[in-house]
């Protein structure tokens, strides 16, 4: 029996690390996927569910019927408690499950908790997860019969901020098509220092782009926003100067909210005493990794996506963190697949991800799409662009990542369709 390679996590990076294992590995290892759920779904389609512009079945996989066929294992359970000094999992159900290598993949936990009134059991909606859109679609058909003003945006301490600005130039849409957007005013709020910051510092022209988006139509914006409270009819926000002391105490209106809530490390990263795992996680709970995704402390720990420890790219009025996109989390899969193949091989790691940001925002009648490579200033390609192609795009690349999750395809193409459609040749770049 080969080396027993655990991943923890089964959306984009959970699925996409596996698969890369497989291929990679091949029988010199028997890879194990462990969830909390039976069902991949595709998040960045969450939007679009919210809206019902898609069914949740539409954008879900049962995973062991698909897993099993590739010789790959599989357990729902989840895990409580990673204890990485014992390289073992202690799993949702009581039982023990140990590992020659680990891959997180966990996505982050939402961090609704942090703003009082915050979150879909509360005052607000949320995309975050397929049930989350789908209780915020029954909201928006609801208030779609009964209208009036409605906020959309960005928490403080948010790294995720493209759904957000699709969110709103999403439901504008529907809303025009409905014939009821004159009835909506529409507020949105955001971290960020700017319009189109994306917690990247802006990528080309989205400040402008995004601006003129918003001014086009019709939604006014709030930026360096802190969201001190949500209530049943209203969002009190406080609007911080460059400086970061208080501009402005709003009152905004609302009878529907959306915002993308912070981000923090899922609880199985947590101890006994509720304080994160020393060496392998940060204060917030991401995990910490070297230039070959590898954890300082616990060599034998890899780590993709979102739960991954980044830091915020600049220092900002409000908090902004940095976000990982779907064509990074590809890099960082094929990553890590060389490097345990090649530490297996007794041999030091040597890969790197190529850590460049390319995001598809679909506003419905429209689009923006951003490259910027690297992510973090300055920058090699730093490009950014406007079209109805982008929604085009955006349901090529959902396409794409179903039939690779249904069919365990491993060849990454996130790059490949990026580059056909926006005509740029060459991506990569360490």
């Amino acid at each position: 029996m080969g080396k027993k390679v655990v991943v923890l996590g089964a959306g984009l990076g959970g699925t996409t690390v596996a698969y890369e294992l497989k291929a990679t590995l091949g029988a010199g290892a028997e890879i194990t996927v462990v969830s909390n759920t039976e069902w991949f779904h595709f998040v960045p389609s969450n939007p679009w569910v919210a809206l019902k512009w898609r069914e949740p079945k539409d954008i879900k996989i049962h995973l062991p019927d698909v897993l099993s066929k590739l010789g790959i294992g599989f357990s729902a359970a989840g895990a409580a408690r990673v204890l990485p000094s014992e390289n073992a999992l202690l799993l949702g159900d009581g039982t023990r499950m140990e590992y020659d290598y680990l891959v997180v993949a966990t996505g982050p936990a939402l961090a609704f908790d942090e703003i009082e009134g915050f979150g879909p059991e509360h005052n607000s909606g949320s995309i975050c997860h397929v049930d989350h859109a789908t209780a915020l679609a029954e909201k928006w058909e609801r208030f779609c019969a009964d209208p009036g003003p409605m906020v959309v945006g960005a928490v403080q301490g948010a790294s995720c901020f493209g759904p957000a600005y699709e969110f709103a130039f999403l439901a504008n849409a529907d809303l025009r098509k409905r014939k009821i957007r004159n009835r909506v005013p529409i507020t949105f709020i955001t971290s960020e220092p700017y319009i189109g910051h994306l917690g990247l510092g802006g990528v080309g022209d989205t400040k402008s782009l995004m601006e003129s988006a918003l001014r086009d139509r019709d939604i006014k914006w709030i930026t360096n926003a802190k969201v001190d409270r949500v209530g049943p009819d209203k969002v009190y926000v406080s609007e911080m100067t460059e400086e970061g002391t208080l501009k402005k105490v709003h009152e905004i209106p609302s009878r529907l909210n959306m915002m993308i809530p912070a981000f923090k490390g899922v609880s199985c990263f947590f101890g006994e005493d509720g304080k994160p795992i020393e060496g392998l996680v940060n204060p917030r709970g991401f995990v910490l990794i070297d230039k070959q995704q590898r954890n300082p402390k616990y060599s034998n720990v890899y780590a993709v996506g979102v739960c991954v420890a980044i830091p915020p790219f600049e220092q900002t009025p409000v908090p902004v963190g940095v976000p990982k996109t779907g064509y990074m989390i590809e890099s960082m899969a094929t990553a890590v697949a060389h490097n345990i193949r090649d530490v297996m091989a007794g041999k030091e790691p040597q890969e790197e991800a190529t850590w460049n940001a390319v995001c598809l925002a679909d506003f419905g009648d429209d689009g923006v799409a951003f490259v910027a490579v690297p992510q973090i200033p300055p920058r090699n390609v730093n490009w950014s662009g406007q079209g109805y192609w982008v929604h085009l795009a955006k349901v090529a690349f959902e396409k794409y990542f179903m039939h690779k999750v249904r069919s365990g395809m491993s060849e990454p193409g996130y790059e490949r369709i990026v580059m056909n459609l926006l005509g740029i040749n060459k991506l990569r770049s360490k």
